[in-house]
């Protein structure tokens, strides 16, 4: 066993992969190019164990579930758009129950989801209490950087510079003004067995990640930078380019964190992109290459990436 308790895995192909069903069917209504799609597929064809999961309000929610059809083949309940952690903890906290009344149950494992605006916002409190509670689970942010479900409204996930519907470029303000909160680093200080960030590019590296997770004893933590299509601006058939161009400019590193103290870097470009290379393929930045303004906020952007990535690579020993 190491640090969390996880065990050591052989790496598991991709040939392997492709003969396991899928536990999401085809034919749900997620859009053309959905980050949320490839990451759910790839992260339960990673776990061997049966799984039970709960899934908050939102694009991966309404778009799998209409009635009365469902695109589930797990044991899956739908939750307020707030609490996905807590109500899968309820269900683990009842398997253990019924553990220890005697019951003879396979090992389950219980999965919480929810999309950044019911993760980093209004399903922060939850979490938090969750993963300092010690439940045995693992909790997904598919992070669409947006409240995409509701008409793409900024959430604390959103970059800076950013246009959405409640940070509109304008006169008035250059899209949104703040910097995103760092949730994977906050989850981190939890000093709970597993955390990482990964995204969808790099399938093995999600198999992996949430391969570890499930063995875990406690709570794991895997933020995933999804991105969005519709909300964003770009070519459905683009999806995989532009969560490439996110780890290739240091946006989104590739990272796990074990016990809050061990730090491993997954990845590290061979050359760092600038953030421009990311930004001038999506609508939502179009404004900023317009005028000094824009250009601005473009350099404020690259130079808060720099540090976080600096900041990183010291905490990772990459220095």
């Amino acid at each position: 066993m190491t640090r969390g308790g996880e065990r050591h895995m052989p790496a598991i192909t991709l040939k392997e992969l492709a003969k396991r069903e899928d536990r999401i069917t085809p034919g749900h209504r997620l859009c053309p190019g959905c980050g949320a799609a490839l990451l759910i597929r790839q992260a339960l064809l990673a776990i061997d164990e049966p799984v039970v999961m709960a899934v908050a309000t939102g694009c991966l929610e309404v778009s799998t579930t209409i009635f009365p059809y469902t695109a589930w083949r797990i044991p899956w309940i739908h939750c307020a758009f707030e609490n996905a952690a807590s109500t899968i903890s309820g269900a683990e906290a009842a398997y253990k129950a019924l553990q220890r009344r005697g019951k003879k149950l396979p090992r389950i494992v219980f999965i919480g989801v929810g999309g950044d605006g019911g993760t980093y916002d209004i399903g922060l409190q939850a979490l938090s209490g969750a993963m300092e509670r010690g439940h045995r689970m693992i909790y997904i942010c598919y992070n669409n950087e947006a409240y995409c479900n509701t008409g793409y409204q900024r959430s604390s996930a959103t970059p800076i510079g950013a246009h959405t519907t409640t940070s509109p470029a304008g006169r008035a303000i250059p899209g949104k003004p703040q910097h995103r909160k760092n949730l994977t680093f906050i989850m981190a200080a939890h000093e709970i067995p597993y955390v990482a960030q990964t995204t969808v590019w790099r399938w093995r590296d999600v198999v992996e990640k949430f391969r570890k997770a499930a063995q875990v004893d406690g709570p794991a933590f895997i933020n995933v930078l999804c991105p969005c299509p519709s909300g964003w601006g770009f070519d459905p058939s683009e999806t995989l380019e532009m969560s490439r161009l996110a780890v290739e400019t240091c946006i989104w590193p590739l990272f796990e964190v074990e016990g809050g103290t061990k730090w491993t870097l997954n990845y590290k470009p061979k050359e760092k992109l600038p953030v421009e290379e990311w930004l001038k393929r999506q609508r939502r930045f179009a404004h900023l290459f317009k005028d000094e303004k824009g250009r601005e906020m473009v350099k404020a952007f690259q130079e808060h990436v720099d540090r976080e990535w600096e900041f990183l690579l010291r905490l990772c020993g990459e220095a």
